[in-house]
């Protein structure tokens, strides 16, 4: 089943939802109040849900459930990195999902969502009915080495702007000079910053240049949220083990997956994908021959479609 994206239609129920003293998420509901629960999980860190995403799914069909994680996008405090760990992320997961009421959902993100679903299955395998993982990003040292340093090997004039963005003293280290920045309260040196770091990523993210998807990044209500919660993560291994997501895929074995990646990903490429499935075999491994990392490169969107077409049959 080749379909695209399936028609906009509105949530019909949504709230905030207090995890702790700090932290209030964003959540929705769309489609189906009775189907099948499914949540979105976006990526980043920090790069928040959009009302697009509800199209992955056939309203009929799935309960559509998405929120914004901690500092991100419509939950509050925006752009907060207080008590915001991969730790955190997880365990906010199973608050709204009991929240919900819901007993078992499909999981289903891309690239830091990805990083989050496998967490979660992870941890909490008896609550997945599936994962659904597009643009693989297993929080390895080298991936994000990639990210910083990889990149200029084939973007190379879109990585000096990122680069000539810091003064040439503090070129040495983008990650920790961009942080600095970053988590400054000051919003004359945090926001160029955050801006600069967002459109490098929205540039890199697409199989051919594609200006309004790394405008959308880069706008202000999404620039500060990504760039500062992304290099939190950074900075701090995504506070998991190195290697601890591929080495703990024993525990997803009675959980069906797909794994979407697109050939030419920059952002993450495809070893990961690759790793993933070598440790995951039960998870059908799917690579999209003309894309990019975007979850909006057509041919990446229909295969996620026809992922959650396919999960129709399954019992439940």
């Amino acid at each position: 089943m080749r379909r695209d994206l399936f028609p906009e239609i509105r949530s019909f129920r949504q709230g905030m939802l207090a995890v702790d003293s700090t932290h209030k998420l964003y959540w929705e509901e769309s489609g189906n109040p009775k189907g099948v629960p499914v949540v979105f999980l976006h990526g980043g860190p920090g790069a928040g849900a959009t009302a697009g995403h509800r199209r992955f799914f056939d309203p009929k069909h799935y309960r559509i459930i998405i929120f914004d994680q901690r500092g991100a996008g419509r939950s509050t405090p925006f752009g907060s990195l207080e008590n915001n760990t991969t730790g955190h992320l997880v365990a906010d997961m199973e608050t709204l999902r009991r929240y919900l009421g819901v007993e078992t959902w499909f999981v289903f993100g891309g690239s830091w969502g990805a990083s989050l679903a496998l967490a979660y299955g992870e941890a909490h395998p008896d609550r997945c009915r599936g994962l659904i993982l597009r643009g693989i990003f297993l929080c390895r040292a080298h991936e994000v080495d990639w990210f910083l340093d990889g990149v200029r090997r084939i973007f190379p004039d879109i990585w000096r702007q990122f680069q000539e963005f810091l003064p040439e003293d503090e070129r040495s280290d983008l990650l920790v000079n961009y942080h600095r920045r970053l988590i400054d309260p000051d919003p004359r040196i945090h926001n160029p910053a955050a801006t600069m770091w967002s459109r490098y990523e929205g540039a890199c993210s697409t199989l051919l240049p594609n200006p309004s998807a790394t405008a959308g990044l880069a706008a202000p209500d999404k620039a500060l949220g990504l760039a500062r919660i992304e290099a939190h993560y950074f900075m701090n291994a995504s506070f998991m083990e190195e290697g601890a997501l591929p080495a703990n895929a024993d525990r997803l074995q009675d959980i069906p997956g797909v794994i979407v990646q697109g050939r030419y990903d920059m952002v993450c490429p495809v070893e990961s994908a690759d790793a993933l499935a070598a440790a995951w075999p039960r998870a059908r491994y799917v690579i999209v021959p003309d894309a990019g990392h975007s979850a909006m490169e057509p041919g990446i969107r229909r295969a996620l479609v026809d992922a959650m077409e396919r999960f129709k049959t399954l019992d439940g």
